[in-house]
């Protein structure tokens, strides 16, 4: 990896658009906003601020709603806000996400293949946001119509396949709705529960800070460079089950890689093995993998300007 980017430079904090001064006041970028916001980059090699959510929570957090019976059969039942945040990005760099329940990629949904959700959505935003999952559903439950703000909009469906559904908002333009934040995964385990794992949530994403069309900063679970700072712990020669989602807008499909190792990419009736996998925006895969050395080992996309603008981590394996 190449030395980090100069740090960012006070005159260079802020616009309108979303991205804002520690001090509390609004700056409008330098002339050229696209090389000023660069020099941001060096300094996600410092943590950030005081945080409104723990990525290593994110990590490891599954919500599996309430279980309610209706009508003889078994429903599953989540609670799911948008609500507006500032978010720390390191080095002073704060920026106006748009979350679902207070985090950076939206809760983790867990339920079965087989059951029936209903996703109760409130807009505490003052923006117009909805929810769109990816799946099988009826028409009315689709989440393309926008949910005023204050109000609840109810989507439920049936679950008829296991998989990774990523979901999110689809107000118009959706590239920006997404880019600041809303969207999350929902996983539906097969009716034979899998093999014991430590199982993981990575999501990819990136933040326009200008309003430029183009990111300049990235992440793995909504905060750059979480995992270097706060390396993932896991066991030497335990198993890893990683749920992995790309949500990067404006970007071409990214790599992911793992160093030292290969995981295993657990499609539908066949199994691959490899140490890079390509992804587009909105696909998702499951990977399996177990490291055999203690030590400490990168995870990046493998396009190395993006990893070194934020999405990168340290899987720190622990001796068993």
């Amino acid at each position: 990896m190449a030395p980090p980017l100069p740090a960012l430079s006070r005159r260079h904090l802020l616009t309108a658009g979303g991205l804002l001064l520690g001090g509390g006041g609004l700056l409008a970028l330098a002339r050229e906003p696209r090389a000023a916001a660069m020099e941001a980059m060096g300094a996600m090699a410092q943590p950030p601020g005081a945080l409104p959510f723990d990525p290593q929570e994110c990590l490891r957090r599954f919500d599996t709603g309430t279980l309610i019976e209706e009508g003889g059969r078994r429903l599953r039942q989540f609670q799911v806000a948008a609500r507006c945040i500032t978010l720390p990005l390191g080095a002073g760099v704060l920026f106006k996400a748009w979350t679902l329940n207070g985090r950076v990629p939206g809760p983790t949904l867990r339920a079965r293949e087989g059951e029936r959700i209903r996703v109760v959505f409130r807009n505490d935003d003052s923006t117009s946001h909805s929810l769109h999952f990816h799946g099988i559903h009826p028409q009315e439950m689709d989440g393309i119509e926008p949910v005023l703000r204050g109000r609840t909009a109810i989507y439920e469906f049936d679950l008829p396949r296991a998989g990774l559904y990523p979901y999110h908002c689809h107000v118009s333009p959706v590239v920006r709705h997404v880019g600041k934040g809303l969207f999350g995964l929902l996983v539906v385990d097969p009716p034979r529960p899998r093999p014991a794992a430590d199982e993981l949530v990575l999501v990819m994403g990136g933040y326009d800070l200008n309003n430029d069309g183009r990111n300049e900063i990235y992440a793995f679970n909504g905060i750059p460079d979480a995992y270097m700072h706060q390396p993932i712990r896991i066991r030497q020669n335990a198993l890893v089950r990683l749920y992995l989602l790309n949500m990067t807008e404006l970007e071409g499909p990214l790599t992911f890689h793992l160093h030292a190792n290969e995981f295993r990419v657990m499609r539908p009736g066949w199994i691959e093995s490899t140490d890079v996998l390509t992804l587009g925006v909105a696909e998702r895969q499951i990977l399996e993998f177990s490291y055999p050395f203690p030590g400490r080992y990168m995870v990046h996309p493998h396009q190395d300007q993006i990893a070194e603008r934020g999405c990168m981590a340290f899987f720190e394996v622990l001796p068993a």
